[in-house]
């Protein structure tokens, strides 16, 4: 389900912040439910997954997604693979 129009979109303050002041740097955040905005694009951003911070960069297309949808928190490790066994 989606945020309300009449509230706008969630972003953290001291992320909004730091995007006013500090165009050109790295920002750290713990803060994945903040929702990019165009004046984000062309900045790195370290997302805290939990463990460790994962260095995103924001591109145009990402625009109205969430953070946390490109810090994964959870690693994932493939299915077993089927061995073919040969019939005699």
């Amino acid at each position: 389900m989606s945020r309300s129009i009449k509230k706008g979109v969630f972003l953290h303050k001291s992320l909004f912040l730091k995007i006013k002041n500090n165009k050109l740097e790295n920002i750290k955040t713990w803060s994945r439910n903040s929702t990019i905005i165009p004046d984000m694009i062309g900045i790195n951003i370290n997302i805290h997954n939990g463990k460790l911070f994962k260095k995103v960069f924001i591109v145009e297309d990402m625009i109205g997604c969430k953070l946390g949808e490109f810090s994964f928190t959870r690693k994932f490790k493939s299915h077993s693979k089927k061995i073919k066994r040969k019939k005699k």
